[in-house]
């Protein structure tokens, strides 16, 4: 996992250089650039694959190709099995691979990894870049000129050392790649397909071997890895099925005192045997860590800075210990987990909104992991997230996600439970959802030790520097902090995304639903140099 940057259209290495320093956090164990006459690449390293030897910019045996990535290649070792018999490897980086693949099938490459990355390539006469199909790894992208005036393509996996010098800021899409020669190409889409009609247990089956198969694969490193640990079902299964394949698991849990994601964590961790960690968080520490907290996130939403809160500690706990960890994002949006699904008014709506939440969450819920979670030097896997996973999930018909109980209940990711309820305790698989800030007890710190900040807040001069209705004080405040925290932080704001509250169209139903209404101006935004 790390941090990269680049300009394409000018050698100005100083401003890459400062470009990479503000991503330093990204990749705390090295940095490196590369520079030809015509564009320059830089990378913060944080060394997870050939921690010694696997630095980067890459070149392959012939000049004129150059690699830069964040991420990483779960199929790396297949890929390195069918190269290496017409490639000479130097390193055990598995973005080495992705390089001499490259060569080989050119803009194909990103449909052929499965992993989560944003990488960039330069030619003698052209630059490549590609972001993973989900959007797991962010990259941001705009214009400027250097100090000669040359107008240049730049672009960089977060947005606050990219605004201080752009004219223009934008959200490279998921799934897509560029070519300076040809422009935007989109390789995969989130599948939209009817869901398959099998037997019941050929269902279950097929969830437990998939999510089994997407943890094996994420645990790729050659450095220990851990897992988050909040006691919900998600990240208790992901860490169940962890646990076998290594030799120890460290899992890392927070709250505040008492709250119920610390108890149900240490009977998920007894019961598989991990070493576990825990921080009790007070609303001083809260206070404290907030302004950096808003500042790393890049966003000022009101629910995304709640959870980003415990995520933020609990990566600042794992940093301790070691530098990737597992978490459960996507599962909610892949069997149905959160509380607006039960109101959905048919299956097939269901289905719908599954397949469109799956595909908005790049500028959500995985900004606040990829954010936080680099913010102290730890990678965040999500194998949930996996594409084949993401298929398969999708094709669970949505009346095996949620299910009505005997009481006349509904139960969220129903199927799920089925597969994976051999691994745990009853009362951990059958745990009702909660939301990461309310399981943690950080909702409710929160009233208390953010009164004081909230006084001061002018809730109505905030909106008119927002632009755009904020819910609360609450928001106003993270939009201020956001605000101030960077030069022309407006390039930031612009690409906040938003949940919502309204209703979405596709349901029937009470209010409450969660939706994503997207950045603004994302992909309708040519580069061009």
């Amino acid at each position: 996992m790390c941090g990269i940057a680049g300009i394409w259209g000018a050698d100005d290495q100083a401003l890459v250089r400062r470009l990479t320093d503000g991503l330093a956090h990204r990749g705390p164990d090295g940095a490196g650039i590369h520079a030809q006459p015509n564009g320059v690449l830089g990378h913060r390293r944080l060394a997870i694959m050939d921690p010694l030897g696997g630095g980067q910019p890459l070149y392959v045996e012939t000049p004129g190709r150059v690699i830069v990535a964040n991420g990483e290649i779960y199929n790396y070792p297949a890929l390195r099995a069918d190269l290496e018999d017409r490639h000479a490897f130097v390193t055990g980086s598995d973005i080495e691979a992705v390089l001499h693949l490259h060569e080989e099938i050119g803009s194909a490459t990103p449909a052929a990894l499965s992993g989560m990355f944003s990488l960039a390539i330069c030619a003698d006469d052209h630059i490549f870049l590609a972001r993973d199909p989900i959007g797991i790894k962010p990259l941001y992208y705009g214009h400027g000129r250097t100090a000669d005036g040359v107008e240049v393509l730049v672009f960089g996996s977060e947005m606050a050392p990219l605004a201080g010098w752009v004219d223009d800021m934008h959200e490279f899409p998921p799934g897509t790649w560029y070519d300076s020669r040809t422009g935007f190409t989109t390789y995969y889409e989130v599948p939209a397909g009817e869901p398959v009609d099998r037997p019941l247990e050929e269902h279950i089956a097929r969830v437990r071997a998939g999510i089994e198969a997407a943890v094996a694969s994420h645990l790729m490193s050659d450095v220990p890895v851990g897992a988050f640990l909040s006691g919900g079902l998600d990240s208790s299964v992901l860490a169940a099925l962890a646990r076998p394949l290594v030799d120890e698991l460290h899992t890392f849990s927070v709250g505040i005192a008492g709250s119920r994601d610390l108890a149900a964590a240490r009977r998920v961790a007894e019961h598989i045997d991990s070493i576990h960690h825990e921080h009790v968080i007070s609303g001083d520490e809260i206070v404290a860590q907030l302004p950096g907290i808003v500042r790393a996130l890049e966003s000022f939403d009101q629910d995304l800075v709640r959870s980003a809160i415990p995520t933020d500690f609990c990566a600042r706990l794992a940093a301790d210990h070691v530098k990737v960890i597992l978490t459960g994002e996507g599962a909610d949006e892949l069997f149905a987990g959160y509380a607006y699904h039960k109101d959905a008014s048919d299956p097939a709506t269901l289905h719908r909104e599954l397949v469109r939440s799956v595909g908005a969450l790049h500028n959500v819920n995985l900004q606040r992991v990829d954010r936080l979670s680099m913010r102290h030097g730890v990678e965040a896997r999500v194998p949930f997230l996996d594409t084949a996973f993401v298929a398969l999930a999708l094709s669970v018909p949505p009346e095996l996600k949620v299910v009505r109980d005997s009481k006349g209940g509904l139960i969220e990711k129903w199927i799920l439970r089925k597969a994976t309820e051999d691994l745990l305790p009853p009362d951990i698989i059958w745990r009702h959802k909660e939301p990461f800030d309310e399981g943690s007890g950080v909702v409710d710190l929160l009233g208390e030790s953010m009164a004081p900040l909230l006084t001061n807040v002018d809730l109505a001069a905030e909106q008119i520097n927002a632009g755009t209705p904020l819910r609360s004080a609450e928001e106003a405040l993270y939009h201020q902090l956001l605000r101030e925290s960077s030069t022309r932080s407006d390039l930031i704001l612009a690409n906040v995304s938003r949940w919502s509250y309204d209703r979405p169209p596709a349901f029937a139903g009470p209010t409450g639903a969660v939706t994503n209404n997207g950045p603004a101006g994302m992909a309708s935004h040519a580069l061009s140099v």
